[in-house]
């Protein structure tokens, strides 16, 4: 497969009807580490909110569980995406992450900030450090998911373009971006997590690399100095050289493609082993699409039943 076959295979699909496919493309065999280190400067964007920096702090979940809520963030993604966003899997992993956040008072623009940061952040780093910048049909796809996502948790108001994420996230910053101890605090115990997955010797360079990636208002919201002009030069650089050296290498082939692996559970998952321990006493709400479906209820002629989705035993198997 030539290095380009798949970036033609994108541009021939429609980001709304094919977000997921596009998706699965980019995040497992053409960015897989790309799109995880945007994810990962997303979670920081969150900590420069003093209001959501603070709520994180309060529950204590970095500093006592860090890799846990690290690997739970990104399966919650992989549960919502991995069968479509209309199978019965993605609608059980939203009630299952709405039950966590109901139990906190979370305005409706922080989600939207925070769902921002997902669709925004990876493709900001992709098209800064990537072998490629993405495309339009990428650029789209991250926005659609972005918008049904929204669907599925009951957010209101997120935009339905690209463009449309980035000005949220943009103007929400520019409102809200101001120092806390809280942010410094949360943005720490985060960093502590990224350090432990590199040789223990060259963690603290890594830390230190990591922050001359970060963009000045940022690094003023979680309270660290802006890093020498040389360290982030070299940064940039050792960033952009790994990336020349993939534009080098074939595709990634089809049968081997890039796979979640969670530290936290080397021997798989099961639904409700996401999120704090708590979460399972709560009750499971119906989402907001399945209130509406059952107020209106049946109609006339109904089609074929949805699946049921993945048993507990096939979703309990490390994906």
């Amino acid at each position: 497969m030539g290095r380009y076959s798949r970036l033609r295979e994108i541009r021939r699909m429609d980001p709304l009807h094919d977000c997921a496919e596009i998706v699965r493309l980019m995040t497992r065999y053409e960015f897989p580490w790309d799109y995880r280190q945007g994810i990962g400067v997303a979670f920081l964007r969150d900590y420069g909110v003093p209001r959501i920096s603070v709520l994180l702090d309060r529950t204590q979940e970095f500093e006592r569980n860090g890799q846990k809520r690290y690997d739970d963030t990104v399966l919650f993604g992989y549960e919502m995406a991995a069968e479509g966003f209309d199978s019965e899997r993605a609608r059980a992993a939203a009630r299952h992450l709405n039950r966590i956040h109901d139990k906190y008072r979370i305005p409706n623009e922080d989600y939207l900030y925070v769902l921002a940061t997902t669709v925004v952040g990876p493709k900001r780093w992709i098209d800064r450090f990537g072998w490629r910048p993405l495309c339009a049909q990428e650029a789209g796809a991250l926005a659609e998911v972005g918008r049904r996502t929204a669907g599925l948790m009951g957010i209101e108001g997120a935009p339905g373009t690209y463009e449309g994420f980035e000005e949220l996230l943009d103007s929400y910053e520019e409102r809200m971006f101001a120092y806390d101890p809280a942010n410094r605090r949360v943005a720490t115990a985060t960093f502590r997590v990224m350090a432990a997955w590199y040789p223990a010797p060259v963690r603290p360079l890594v830390a230190r690399l990591s922050l001359a990636l970060l963009d000045e208002p940022l690094l003023r919201a979680l309270g660290f100095p802006a890093q020498p002009g040389w360290l982030r030069a070299a940064a940039v650089t050792l960033v952009r050289g790994r990336s020349h050296g993939v534009r080098l290498l074939p595709a990634r082939p089809g049968w081997l493609p890039s796979r979640p692996r969670p530290r936290s559970y080397p021997f798989g998952y099961e639904l409700d082993d996401l999120g704090p321990h708590w979460a399972q006493s709560r009750p499971l709400e119906p989402l907001p699409a399945e209130r509406t479906e059952r107020s209106e209820g049946p109609k006339r002629s109904e089609g074929p039943k949805r699946s049921e989705g993945p048993k507990r035993s096939e979703r309990s198997e490390r994906p």
